[in-house]
């Protein structure tokens, strides 16, 4: 099977499965395991911020992050179609009591008078009180439902003093944050400088088995140790798991030039097809897009003949590249896709 669907299918390779079998573990619970210790220091120092929390999972450190900068009945502004609010299950109405208000955004960005504009004003005739708060700002980098679509620095550090020029705290879901610096060549640091809190994850692009990480101020950071195990993320000898995310810190990151490449060439394949449509100019990073009729009928028609895609409604179809997806992997991919096409 040639595997398209998400790189949170990758498998860890040889080498990372050693090191996270021949790691020294404490209990995560009492904050002594060291490996999980080692890795929160070296993503807050990559980071640039002061602590970091090692979780589960990405949804689990977004809504911590939610969790710790709002009140019940606050409003958050995302990008229309944000992780947080589409694909978390309602997670920040019932962890947090919030909603979400989406802006527009065809590449997965926004502008500060986007932010501006987002935020009732009370007329002079009413109090401010009947007005809910618009509290937090949370940008996604790379933005997953976008296509894996990257921030300009100079408009996501506008956003961000816009957002603190409010009074409004920021949170950025950097899931992908590695895939960005890696395809910009700007480090992961500036394009965290501005938020409070930054979520990254090891599972996807990078290949480590699970684990995401929330990084922010000391303060933040501590409260949302205790959001995490209150929604069951306190996890044992979580030294083994953290032992492969470190190992893809310093194995993996660079290696995702490959992915981006491999997306590249599916998607100028892609556009070469009759009855596809996609501009492999706007694929920024490792995730494809494309539109075709009958979509949930071509992917079964893909699993049949051994690849896997994601139907995202009955006109759009999603692949994504990853460790473990080979040059070969995708000439044959397209191979098969201008045959059920045929």
């Amino acid at each position: 099977m040639i595997d398209l669907r998400s790189d949170t299918v990758t498998a860890p390779t040889d080498a990372m499965r050693k090191v996270i079998a021949d790691a020294i573990v404490g209990d995560d619970v009492y904050h002594d395991d060291p490996g999980v210790l080692a890795l929160e220091e070296r993503v807050a120092a990559f980071l640039g911020k002061d602590a970091a929390m090692y979780v589960p999972s990405g949804t689990l450190s977004n809504q911590a992050a939610l969790r710790v900068h709002t009140d019940p009945g606050d409003i958050v502004i995302s990008a229309a179609g944000a992780h947080i609010n589409g694909h978390e299950l309602g997670a920040p109405a019932v962890i947090s009591g919030i909603r979400i208000k989406e802006v527009a955004s065809p590449r997965g960005t926004f502008t500060p008078e986007q932010v501006r504009a987002a935020i009732a004003v009370p007329p002079a005739s009413m109090p401010a009180s009947l007005f809910e708060p618009t509290t937090l700002v949370a940008a996604e980098n790379t933005h997953n439902e976008a296509g894996g679509t990257i921030w300009p620095l100079d408009l996501l550090r506008a956003v961000a003093a816009t957002a603190r020029e409010i009074g409004m705290a920021t949170h950025l879901d950097g899931a992908r944050l590695w895939n960005a610096s890696v395809a910009s060549g700007v480090p992961e640091a500036d394009f965290a400088d501005g938020f409070d809190t930054v979520s990254v994850c090891f599972s996807k692009g990078l290949g480590a088995p699970m684990g995401s990480a929330l990084a922010g101020p000391v303060d933040l950071i501590t409260e949302a140790r205790r959001v995490k195990q209150m929604l069951g993320g306190g996890f044992r000898q979580a030294g083994m798991m953290a032992a492969g995310a470190l190992y893809a810190l310093d194995n993996h990151r660079e290696r995702l030039a490959d992915d981006h490449a491999a997306a590249q060439r599916l998607a100028e394949g892609l556009a070469e097809l009759a009855g596809v449509g996609i501009d492999p100019a706007e694929v920024d990073t490792n995730i494809v897009y494309f539109e075709i009729p009958e979509a949930y009928r071509v992917c079964d028609e893909l699993t049949a003949q051994g690849v896997l895609m994601l139907p995202l409604g009955t006109g759009r179809i999603r692949a994504v590249t990853h460790l473990g997806i080979e040059p070969e992997d995708i000439d044959r991919a397209l191979a098969i896709v201008r045959d059920v096409l045929a």
